[in-house]
């Protein structure tokens, strides 16, 4: 008498499928992650062209000058949108419906530039909360090339910028920054972070801020770039990138020069 052979799979098999299985979605998750962040950048883009375009605006009804405000030099990058966002069709108080000013990617922010915590605590790193979402950074995602009259405001040497410059007067206006997302500054990067999220220090983590960070950058002439920051291995706050302009082979500047 003859027995049937029941057809299964053997254990080798099934490990074998199982692998099989998790490359595929390991690879599915990464094209997804990639789509995403494509798809944050090209939103970043269109914030920013329209961004750039209303700084434009409030040049040409200002004598060609930049946004720059008398009496509120301390805060050189932000106050920038209180003076040009009515001309991309914002008005009242700042506040985070402004869509407009907020990066998809602002999804953490670098902790020792914008203190969550006191510093007597040495936390530095990554805090999981959103710039945009923040009343003492304006709402925005965004900064203003305006380092320039920081240094006017404390009596310290002048720092790059171009706040109050004549636009048509700058040299290389498709080098020089306008309005750039905030960690371009720094620099760190929302789009390719390094990780871990977040570090204990009593100083800069050189896996917070680090080289070569790709921001999304726009610049005089109107284009928007996905761009990467130099930093200068400086420790502290005088070694933020946006003090000082990178080396050759970088395609921005802050100065207008």
């Amino acid at each position: 008498m003859r027995h049937k052979s029941e057809a299964g799979f053997t254990l080798i098999e099934l490990l074998v499928v199982m692998a099989i299985i998790a490359i595929l979605a390991a690879l599915l998750a990464s094209a997804i992650s990639g789509v995403r962040g494509k798809a944050r950048r090209i939103t970043c883009t269109s914030n920013l062209r329209q961004i750039n375009l209303g700084v434009r605006l409030y040049s040409d009804d200002f004598n060609d000058r930049s946004p720059k405000a008398a009496g509120q030099v301390s805060r050189p990058y932000l106050v920038y949108k209180e003076l040009m966002k009515n001309y991309v069709g914002l008005h009242g108080a700042a506040s985070a419906k402004e869509k407009l000013f907020a990066c998809p990617a602002d999804t953490f922010y670098f902790d020792y530039l914008f203190p969550r915590y006191p510093r007597s605590t040495n936390l530095a790193g990554y805090v999981p909360e959103s710039l945009c979402s923040r009343a003492d950074m304006e709402f925005s995602s965004y900064a203003f090339n305006g380092g320039n009259t920081f240094g006017q405001a404390n009596g310290a040497a002048a720092r790059p910028g171009i706040a109050g410059l004549s636009m048509s007067a700058i040299r290389h206006p498709a080098r020089a920054v306008l309005v750039a997302e905030v960690p371009a500054l720094i620099p760190f990067s929302w789009h390719k972070p390094k990780r871990p999220l977040y570090l204990l220090s009593t100083t800069y983590c050189p896996n917070v801020i680090f080289n070569n960070a790709m921001d999304m950058v726009s610049f005089v002439d109107g284009h928007v770039s996905y761009t990467k920051m130099y930093w200068n291995g400086v420790r502290g706050f005088y070694g933020v990138c946006c003090n000082y302009d990178p080396p050759a082979g970088y395609d921005y500047q802050w100065d207008e020069k």
